[in-house]
């Protein structure tokens, strides 16, 4: 699939968003820093009505902070290892999980043991500086506080831990790995069915995902109205789905770019 420049989605289209889902790293942020203009958009389009979620394989000790203090209605964190949502009234943080904690403690001794290996077979990479806050994943570096190394490496570290049976996915930055059959789909269509009553499954031409990399195929292939902001573009021929739409600003400017086309096309339809 082509894809379509921001430019020329339908009004119709933009208007009939009810919740906007986005990634954050390349997508809400820019060059590592997330910049005003993506913070504002994100409250604009909630004062619009629209519901938002960060979602994300950043890693629990992050999410509980940007649950508590950014202008989104939640947080599905770690690759849909979890969802979090701050409830102002009762001011107390749900955290709901995709594995039972006996689970999670069996499942992070086997995932280390294979970290380890990776470690020694890749040189260059490392232990991602926010592991410190992760609960479920392991996130192995090869791009954000190291020397940038290629894609096709960190394809073959992803391929290093399926091959001892976890998941890995591929961010801008890191390879994410994990035991367990959670992901972002599925633990978003949670979150919005069990938070709003939204049945994602019913109406997903009305659910915008916004993303930047390989790790969001799955999501755009699911989301027939995805966005992609415009730095996706170089990632493009590595991802079995793309975005419908593409913006024609980089990250958070790009998400912003989104988020200001949706909002007039609410107040004029």
């Amino acid at each position: 699939m082509t894809m379509l420049p921001l430019a020329e989605a339908p009004k119709a289209v933009l208007a009939g968003f009810i919740a906007v889902l986005t990634d954050i790293d390349d997508t809400l942020t820019l060059h590592g820093r997330l910049p005003a203009e993506a913070f504002a958009a994100l409250e604009n389009l909630r004062k619009a009505g629209l519901r938002t979620v960060a979602i994300t394989g950043r890693p629990a000790g992050w999410c509980d902070h940007i649950a508590r203090q950014w202008p989104v209605d939640g947080v599905v964190g770690e690759n849909g290892a979890f969802y979090f949502r701050y409830d102002e009234v009762a001011r107390k943080m749900i955290r709901v999980y995709a594995q039972s904690a006996e689970e999670r403690r069996a499942n992070a001794e086997k995932l280390w043991a294979v970290a380890r290996r990776v470690l020694k077979e890749f040189p260059g990479t490392a232990i991602a500086s926010d592991q410190a806050y992760r609960e479920i994943d392991v996130a192995i570096d090869f791009c954000e506080d190291v020397p940038p190394l290629p894609l096709a490496t960190a394809q073959k570290i992803a391929d290093a831990f399926a091959a001892e049976g976890a998941t890995a996915k591929v961010s801008s930055i890191h390879v994410n790995a994990w035991y367990g059959t959670h992901d972002k789909l599925t633990m978003s269509r949670r979150f919005l069915r069990e938070t709003f009553d939204i049945r994602v499954e019913s109406e997903p031409e009305r659910i915008a995902y916004c993303g930047d990399s390989p790790n969001d195929a799955p999501m755009y292939a699911y989301f027939p109205n995805g966005i992609g902001v415009a730095n996706i573009r170089p990632l493009a021929p590595l991802m079995s789905h793309l975005p419908r739409y593409v913006t024609a600003a980089d990250g958070g400017l790009g998400f912003a770019e989104f988020a200001d086309r949706v909002i007039r096309a609410r107040s004029s339809s």
